[in-house]
């Protein structure tokens, strides 16, 4: 093979299907994947639609650079390693035919934020594959929407448990930002989370999912998902016995969710709300739904979403805790391919509603957009397609 085929966002919304030269000389420590499969992420979608603005109103705010191979929820197997070989993050030797999960992105490992070991995504060079390294610059392969997948030198990379399905292993990257769970468990009172608190998740698509999931595996006493999607909400209660709460959209949802919410929690509100709508206005929803001291977790807006309306004053009045992540933690990858290895009773599988092929990842992203009837897409072209039926 002398051509890669990727599919490339050349502008918003205009997705080519390219050839790209096979990476023939890597570098010293790069790995070249084989890809298995890569997941349609949020930020994903927004690059998608043209909200283009990353990590707005921080210094490392910054927008596209068309044209760019989308994709870094990716899973693969090492076809070729540079000069001097290469390391997963545990230290031990990569070797081809490894089975892995790559970081998404690399870290500089010199600049203020690593060398006081922050969590990577604070890295102020911070560069991300699907998102900052442009498909235009040798060796072009950048993203996991492409039959190959070039990894620089430096970049985190995962072996992925023998026994662990591929369309589980693929969903370690959205898991592993539920460590900002654990952040939330080191609350002290009366904030935080403990076992036995009910944990209510707004916006249950992949990311809120894994959420609501984390969640009931580290014993709250109650989960509940808000969606207006039937097909999430249905998939919530399978997957971990959620409760239900349909949000109509339109005038008066808030107090309809509210409301609902209130009757769920004997009029308290849930102690911990997750917002992860990736969507305006829901981080109003999210504190209408929290308890008094309770915490509000942000996990959802990434990119510049618009003005969001919202009075601060609730947040001193109430005694909230309000706490943002920005991504997963490279400690949490290894605990997070255990946890999905171990709970092989979970259907985690069944968070896959669609897969298409790399040649029809367009479609594929439209499909995604589509909440009502889809959840977690994949661009494959090793796994079988799929298209779930509304």
């Amino acid at each position: 093979m002398t051509q890669v085929q990727a599919a490339t966002l050349v502008a918003p919304r205009r997705i080519e299907v390219l050839d790209y030269p096979m990476p023939t000389e890597l570098e010293p420590g790069a790995v070249l994947l084989r890809m298995t499969a890569s997941g349609i992420c949020g930020t994903d979608k927004h690059t998608f639609r043209g909200e283009t603005v990353q990590y707005a109103g921080t210094a490392k705010e910054r927008t596209t650079p068309f044209p760019i191979i989308q994709g870094h929820e990716n899973l693969g197997v090492i076809e070729a390693i540079g000069p001097g070989g290469a390391r997963a993050h545990d230290g031990t030797p990569l070797r081809v035919g490894d089975r892995v999960v790559p970081a998404p992105n690399r870290a500089c490992g010199v600049c203020r934020s690593c060398r006081r070991g922050f969590p990577y995504y604070l890295c102020r060079d911070l560069e991300n594959y699907g998102n900052s390294l442009s498909s235009a610059e040798p060796p072009h392969l950048f993203g996991g929407w492409a039959s190959h997948h070039y990894l620089l030198p430096g970049t985190a990379v995962f072996r992925v448990p023998a026994t662990l399905a591929d369309e589980v292993a693929v969903l370690t990257e959205i898991f592993a930002v539920t460590h900002s769970l654990e952040r939330v468990a080191a609350v002290r009172s009366p904030g935080g989370f403990r076992p036995g608190d009910t944990v209510t998740v707004v916006g249950v698509g992949s990311l809120g999912m894994a959420h609501l999931v984390k969640a009931a595996l580290m014993g709250a006493g109650r989960v509940v998902a808000v969606d207006r999607s039937t097909r999430r909400l249905g998939l919530a209660e399978r997957l971990v016995a959620a409760d239900r709460v349909r949000a109509g959209g339109g005038e008066g949802e808030l107090d309809d969710v509210r409301a609902q919410v209130l009757d769920l929690t004997d009029g308290e509100g849930a102690d911990v709300v997750v917002d992860a709508t990736g969507f305006p206005g829901s981080f109003a929803l999210a504190t209408a739904l929290v308890r008094d001291a309770g915490t509000v977790l942000e996990v959802g807006a990434f990119v510049d979403m618009g003005a969001e309306t919202f009075n601060p004053a609730a947040i001193c009045g109430r005694s909230l805790t309000v706490m943002g992540t920005g991504g997963e933690d490279l400690m949490a990858y290894a605990g997070t391919l255990a946890l999905l290895d171990r709970h092989r009773d979970i259907p985690f599988a069944e968070m896959v509603s669609h897969v298409f092929p790399v040649a029809e990842a367009a479609r594929a992203v439209e499909t995604s957009l589509d909440a009502d009837n889809a959840t977690k897409v994949l661009v494959s072209d090793v796994l079988e397609p799929r298209r779930q039926e509304p």
